[in-house]
């Protein structure tokens, strides 16, 4: 098969979908892989170190769709991508379509295949390809806000950690999966006061055994009001597979918090889990509404390519060979969950009755 990969094209998105080393794996197995022109430049990976490979150069989009049948990229397709996607193009990448109504349109009306990182799923309901960004997200979400609190940023004045004679800051982490899981486990190394807000009990015993500084609690609503009061720094973290985000944080609990807090939504590829989300880029990542910063880029891990890069690779290289491999992959595997629009329909239960 012929798999395309494209130069992403999102704010300040330096992720590459495939390091030369696993392209190199896909020659190897009898498939003709093509890059667009220094796709993988920002992740580190020349187009030398592409052909090195033997994978082939494309001078730019056009000519790379144009030769691609199955299309693997990291972030969903934006204007530049949508102009050259066929009918006949396999799409693979993270898609987010419960929050991205007319993107969910323009495949549709272009009436390809596509399959979702995010949707990939197995039996147990454990979600592969999410988890690597997910991871990275987390850690990401905790450094940025502890930045974010330092006075010249906006923020409260506040070290998180403290230190004798100081109070320890304090971080309401709502979701306990690998993004909320890895931000508590941070702040918490870090010496703030952490509180982890999630449903599951083995989540929560996981997190109490991080150390005497992390609490676990349901997240009752009353309760999740209470703690994000005097929070500094608050991560947003709740993820229903392939759905658009519950809205946990109300504006009337943004509206009783301290000026300087900051907030923090990793939700916000799934429509955003405060009510005051509004989607940034890394160009522009944060705004202040009711004097409280907010940090929604959609594509945290694209500011640590080489790290996102090699790490998307790894999880995502077993399903683009199954995928490049023929037809067999639909039948009844974790990939065919995955399938989020197909020949015009709407085909994942989660995005029905989106439209």
């Amino acid at each position: 098969m012929r798999i395309g990969i494209p130069r992403e094209t999102k704010t300040l998105e330096g992720r590459v979908a495939l390091v030369p080393a696993a392209c190199g794996d896909l020659v190897r197995r009898g498939h003709e892989v093509w890059l667009e022109k220094d796709a993988g430049i920002k992740s580190g990976f020349s187009d030398d170190a592409y052909t090195r490979v033997g994978v082939k150069i494309a001078p730019d989009a056009a000519a790379l769709y144009e030769k691609g049948e199955l299309i693997v990229k990291v972030k969903e397709p934006i204007a530049g991508d949508l102009q050259h996607l066929r009918k006949d193009h396999l799409l693979f990448c993270y898609l987010h379509l419960a929050a991205e109504p007319e993107l969910t349109r323009k495949l549709l009306e272009i009436g390809l295949t596509g399959v979702a990182f995010e949707s990939v799923e197995f039996d147990d309901g454990t979600l592969p390809l999410l988890a690597p960004m997910s991871i990275i997200a987390g850690r990401i979400a905790t450094q940025v806000g502890t930045h974010l609190l330092h006075q010249p940023a906006g923020g409260k004045g506040k070290l998180l950690g403290g230190l004798p004679s100081t109070e320890r800051g304090k971080v309401v982490v709502l979701g306990a999966g690998a993004a909320g899981g890895n931000s508590a486990a941070l702040a918490a190394a870090g010496g703030a006061n952490v509180i982890v807000f999630d449903k599951r009990q083995d989540r929560l015993a996981e997190m109490m055994a991080m150390g005497p500084n992390v609490t676990a609690l349901y997240p009752y609503e009353e309760y999740v009001a209470r703690e994000v009061t005097d929070a500094d720094l608050i991560i947003g973290a709740v993820l229903i597979p392939s759905a658009r985000a519950p809205r946990v944080v109300t504006a009337e609990m943004v509206r009783s918090m301290e000026p300087g807090t900051v907030m923090v939504d990793i939700s916000v590829d799934q429509g955003g889990c405060f009510e005051t989300t509004r989607p940034t880029t890394w160009a522009n990542p944060t705004y202040v509404e009711h004097g409280v910063t907010h940090f929604a880029v959609t594509n945290m891990p694209g500011a640590v390519p080489k790290t996102s890069s090699e790490a998307i690779c790894a999880a995502i290289l077993p399903y683009v060979q199954n995928l490049a491999a023929g037809d067999v992959w639909r039948e009844g595997t974790s990939l065919a969950r995955g399938i989020n629009v197909e020949a015009g329909k709407l085909v994942h239960p989660a995005l029905q009755g989106m439209l």
